[in-house]
């Protein structure tokens, strides 16, 4: 049975993606490639996809987080400031579970990502929830990328 870890989407396959790793025995993230080169303009956004889709267990939840490189020497920001992948995401229907780094240029000039560059990390972690949570009960997820409570 598998317990956690990273697969490539179909639309990625054959096309370069590598599987993330930890650099280190005591790094907590695994690193997080861009699959295409994006440019994000200055002030604006993007969407860069990895080629990635992550299984977990129920309880668990995989973060994103941006890496320090980007942050302090290109200016980028994660829109969101930390990325939350569920265990329901992993095959939805809308996107197989492709998971993207929504990007924010805070600079005044472009900053391109090239292919294979490292952009963020991932860091599986496992989450509680209170006495008499009824979430397990309801609807299953339909959607991709933002699709929580739809």
């Amino acid at each position: 049975m598998k317990t956690r870890g990273f697969e490539i989407v179909s639309g990625y396959q054959g096309r370069g993606v590598t599987l993330p790793q930890r650099k280190t025995g005591k790094s907590a993230g695994y690193d997080l490639q861009a699959a295409r080169t994006v440019v994000v303009a200055p002030g604006g956004t993007a969407m860069v996809p990895t080629g990635l889709k992550a299984y977990i267990q129920d309880d668990e939840v995989l973060t994103i987080h941006i890496r320090s490189s980007m942050a302090v020497k290109r200016g980028l920001m994660l829109v969101n400031n930390v990325g939350i992948i569920d265990a329901d995401y992993y095959n939805n229907e809308d996107n197989e579970g492709h998971i993207f780094i929504a990007l924010w240029n805070r600079g005044q000039e472009p900053v391109t990502i090239e292919s294979g560059e490292r952009i963020a990390q991932g860091i599986f972690m496992k989450y509680l929830t209170i006495d008499g949570d009824m979430a397990g009960e309801g609807e299953e997820r339909r959607g991709g990328f933002g699709s929580t409570g739809r």
